[in-house]
């Protein structure tokens, strides 16, 4: 399944719950949902961690469905050609930490 095929699917499924919720609302479960991801980071086993990744993507996708991004479009616009400043893969900016 490609973020585009992902993000439409969630649209399918919650849309109109996620659309009722708002982005206030929704931004809060989303936070939620990366503390969960940080402990299994911490101390979870490995299935409980890709569960949370999973869970932190699904509501990603379902805060940009609500403001109306496609996220296929935004990340090709942003990292489609390479590193946003330098323009390379990998990455050659100074800045860069190892």
């Amino acid at each position: 399944m490609t973020l585009g095929e992902f993000q439409s699917r969630i649209r399918a499924l919650y849309g109109a719950k996620d659309a009722r919720r708002g982005i206030e609302g929704t931004f809060m479960w989303f936070m939620e949902e990366v503390g969960e991801l940080a402990a299994a980071l911490r101390a979870g086993p490995k299935t409980d961690l890709a569960a949370e990744f999973a869970d932190v993507l699904a509501w990603l996708v379902t805060l940009a469905n609500i403001a109306d991004v496609d996220l296929d479009a935004a990340i090709a616009a942003k990292y489609g050609e390479g590193c946003p400043k330098c323009v390379r893969t990998p990455c050659m900016c100074a800045e860069a930490k190892p």
